[in-house]
């Protein structure tokens, strides 16, 4: 490692060296053979299709933060990495790259052609995001990275699988499924979002049969009615009590439908009167099932009409809307046509509008396993933090319905069921089947479909530590501790992973679920490409550096809150680690490396030392418990602030005079302190911008070993020094205000005055035994105690326990105060001239907007003011001459 620390801080020059030390030195290995306990934190695996975006940053900077402060405070800390094959994310970019390589499409190339292709794409990209984390600084243990379609997890896959079905939690189904026209799969409801869509309420005539009569149906989706079965009614509606038993004629298509009574129908909503399309409403179907009706499902899968919808079949479903709603319109059965806001639903990949579908999936039981979820919740053996997600979860576990797990793709984990195609049989099993246990057959063939992505993603806290073997790594690190996340992704992710670590592992897979929000733009919009307002990490750290990144989204992180990315507070993160950087080299070059520094308890200690050794001592306490409590924004704020304000702003100011003086023993005790506090600093700090700390630690003279494995620092009782804390107060409350009056007073720093101290015993002994801090930090020449309570002509400071004054002849030269004075009155006079007769000209008052003149009001009468204030200021100046 270098040995010399640049005159400026460029952290290009030190950033990859110190990664690639770490990696060398393994010391993101963790060993499942250590007494240590241990401490575990799985990561999020991200998509191999995917890029680092700054949610992904946020993210894992959360997780790395807790990671390195638990290292350090002696667990066995392992973060566990890996990628997620992404099912339907994947194929289509394997797709797209056989088409545009050589012009095929899905339906031209077999099936395991296009695996091949897969795992090549796999191999060639998938790796990207990995490599991108390790720029951001992610100290997983790489060796134990893992993929959720490796053999291992695979295994665990097609175990689960079987597990729930032999137990009857696993069922295939003909159902009513989220079908997805342009991916072509089956959705959960999940992965369905909704969005609020501008669309139309159609009112149509539904004849009575044999009747002068007609029902009038609404609805926002005209073409459905090729698939209509049955029309129903609430049977309390008392306006359509003579129509039971009767039927009405399907405009268009001619068919008889059947009304029937059904309670679901609101009769407040619409006419009363509800079109029934089984095939094409989740709960039209669930009426259909109620009342024995037809199913008829108008849809092929791509959303065009098929063979049932007569002369509209071929047409896309949205032309086959138009065309239906002309020829209502044309046949006399459009009633009315209303504008109308819906929420619609849309594929979370494509943004597809989803057709509901019915169709053979299987399906995972959700009511057994949804109860044990939400009793570790209740327990206490489940925390989520913030703790107003808990009732985000136990919402979404006491509506869940079962999950629809099969999904029309290629890519993923194919499920492990074989039909005979000779008996029919099904049978699952963990190994391939070959013969039909029933009637012998060899004619087998495996289901097509593969699993829902998040089926596997599920099983990661305890897949990817080697079950279903009992392996010495599931023993050591699960259940896990700590699950990062972001609240996008409760139900996707976290609710699975604790119903199947209960029920495969009898436990919940973590203590702790810490929620935290999504990184937005300046101005509070979520990132997306149609905006344009996305920022990549990667340029980020190529301009400011890993540390300055990590610590801006450390700093502006609160559980479960949404986070503005702003450029600015990049830069602000990036001018301190420049102060630390600057702060650092200040005191390691004045170091000799023969010396010991260390702090052994026998230095004759100043009121600074003690000060900022118990300010640090404080800080070491306050962190700790804030990162415990994943108060990472709070702990990062409290660490800055007292590098910035009390270390480098105070307490390297205050050593100065004995760094440069000629007592060897006072300079060696500053350096001591400065150095321990400097240790600490990078301590507490290494979590956060590991990548500087580390490069300034493997500067420090006689270094005991690397940064990243060194001891949390701890609070000790030796060096509280409350008193010290107290007394600094007061000195540091009359410095401000010392320089808070020069300041106003435009003093140069270069002229010093005398402090008259007007106060209590122990003001006046504790400003005579520290009156060269008030010389070093406030130009004072002199400090005199007095026994007046008020001084002419001095600028007075009034502080707890005591007033000062500071003399006006020591703080101007009235001469030149004089000749300033003027000037200025000139100028002012000039203003004041100017708007005067900008005011007193009729062509500008008549032809100048109202608000222009009340402006130049103001700005004339702020002129009058300074003016006077100015003539105040030069009598009495004239009278000191």
């Amino acid at each position: 490692m270098s040995e010399s620390m640049g005159s400026k801080y460029n952290p290009k020059e030190f950033e990859q060296k110190i990664y690639d030390y770490w990696m060398e030195k393994k010391h993101f290995h963790a060993d499942p053979y250590s007494e240590k306990e241990p401490f575990t934190i799985v990561l999020p695996p991200p998509n191999i299709t995917g890029q680092l975006h700054m949610g992904h940053a946020l993210d894992h900077v959360i997780q790395d933060v807790l990671i390195r402060f638990k290292r350090m405070q002696g667990f066995e800390a392992l973060w566990l990495p890996g990628t997620d094959h992404a099912s339907i994310a994947t194929e289509v970019k394997v797709l797209e790259k056989i088409k545009n390589e050589e012009g095929l499409t899905k339906d031209q190339i077999d099936r395991e052609d296009f695996l091949d292709k897969a795992w090549e794409w796999k191999e060639e990209y998938g790796n990207r995001i990995v490599q991108q984390m390790k720029k951001l600084g992610n100290s997983c243990d790489w060796e134990k990275e893992r993929f959720t379609m490796d053999e291992g997890c695979n295994n665990a896959v097609t175990k689960v699988f079987v597990n729930l079905y032999d137990k009857g939690l696993i069922y295939r189904g003909n159902r009513l499924i989220n079908w997805c026209p342009d991916c072509k799969t089956n959705l959960s409801d999940a992965e369905v979002e909704h969005e609020d869509q501008h669309g139309k309420f159609y009112f149509i005539k539904y004849p009575i049969k044999d009747s002068e009569e007609f029902l009038t149906i609404a609805t926002t989706r005209p073409e459905t009615m090729l698939g209509d079965t049955a029309v129903a009614i609430h049977p309390e509606d008392d306006r359509y009590a003579h129509l039971k038993g009767k039927s009405v004629i399907l405009p268009l298509i001619g068919r008889e439908l059947p009304i029937v009574m059904d309670e679901y129908v609101d009769r407040e909503l619409g006419t009363g009167a509800l079109k029934i399309t089984p095939a094409h409403d989740p709960n039209d179907f669930i009426i259909g099932q109620k009342h024995n009706l037809q199913i008829i499902d108008i849809f092929n899968i791509d959303a065009t009409i098929n063979e049932k919808g007569g002369k509209y079949k071929g047409m896309d479903r949205y032309d086959c809307r138009k065309t239906i709603v002309k020829d209502l319109t044309d046949a006399g059965y459009m009633i009315e046509v209303k504008d109308h806001e819906h929420a619609v639903g849309v594929c979370y990949r494509c943004n597809t509008v989803i057709e509901p579908r019915l169709s053979d999936q299987w399906f995972v039981s959700m009511e057994a396993m949804a109860k044990p979820a939400l009793d570790v919740l209740k327990s206490g053996e489940l925390k989520i933090t913030p703790e107003r997600f808990n009732k985000v979860y136990a919402h979404w576990l006491e509506n869940i319905r079962d999950w629809t797990i099969s999904r029309q793709l290629w890519w993923g984990h194919r499920i492990p069921a074989y039909y005979c195609q000779d008996c029919g049989e099904i049978t699952v099993s963990e190994t391939q089947v070959h013969e039909c246990h029933k009637c012998q057959s060899t004619n087998i063939k495996q289901d097509e479909d593969v699993l829902d992505t998040w089926f596997s993603s599920a099983l990661w806290p305890f897949s990817t530590l080697g079950w279903p073997e009992n392996t010495d790594l599931l023993k050591k690190f699960y259940p896990t501790n700590v699950l990062v996340t972001g609240y996008d992704i409760i139900f996707f992710w976290v609710i699975r992973m604790v119903f199947s670590g209960i029920e495969q592992m009898k436990e919940s897979p973590f203590e702790h679920v810490l929620i935290h929000g999504l990184v937005r733009d300046a101005q509070g919009r979520k990132m997306s490409k149609s905006l344009g307002n996305g920022v990549d990490p990667l340029e980020v750290i190529d301009q400011y550096g890993a540390d300055a990144l990590r610590f801006m989204l450390a700093t502006g992180n609160s559980p479960g809150n949404d986070l503005k990315f702003q450029m600015e507070r990049v830069e602000s993160a990036r001018n301190f680690v420049n102060k630390l950087w600057n702060a650092s080299r200040f005191l390691l070059t004045g170091l000799d490396e023969n010396e010991d520094y260390t702090l052994t308890g026998n230095e004759k200690l100043e009121l600074a030392d003690q000060w900022i050794l118990s300010r640090l001592n404080q800080s070491i306490q306050e962190i700790t418990n804030n990162l415990e409590k994943f108060e990472l924004g709070i702990a990062a704020t409290k660490i800055y602030e007292f590098v910035w304000d009390e270390y480098c702003d105070w307490y390297i100011e205050l050593t100065k005079k004995r760094l440069y003086g000629e007592d060897l023993e006072k300079k060696l005790t500053a350096q001591k302190v400065l150095l321990k506090v400097l240790e600490d600093i990078l301590k507490l700090l290494h979590p956060f911008i590991p990548f500087i700390t580390e490069e300034i630690w493997q500067n420090i003279p006689m270094r005991n070993g690397d940064l990243i494995i060194q001891e949390w620092p701890i609070f000790s009782n030796n060096f509280k020094f409350e008193e010290a804390e107290k007394n600094m107060d007061v000195i540091m409350m009359a410095i401000k205000n010392i320089r808070n009056v020069r300041a106003e007073m435009d003093v140069p720093p270069s002229r010093q005055a005398r402090l008259l101290v007007n106060g209590e015993p122990t003001i006046h002994e504790l400003f005579l035994m520290n009156e060269g801090y008030f010389k070093s930090l406030s130009a004072i020449s002199e400090i005199k105690f007095i026994e007046n309570d008020y001084i002419e002509d001095a600028a007075s400071v009034i502080i707890e326990g005591a007033k000062m004054f500071i003399p006006l002849s020591d703080l101007i030269d009235y001469h030149k105060e004089f000749d300033r004075l003027s000037k200025e009155m000139k100028r002012l006079e000039g203003e004041v001239k100017r708007a005067e007769g900008k005011l007193n000209n009729e062509g500008f008052v008549s032809k100048a907007p109202e608000k222009l003149i009340i402006e130049e009001q103001e700005k004339l009468e702020k002129f009058k003011e300074m003016l006077h204030e100015i003539q105040d200021r030069l009598t009495i100046v004239k009278e000191k001459l």
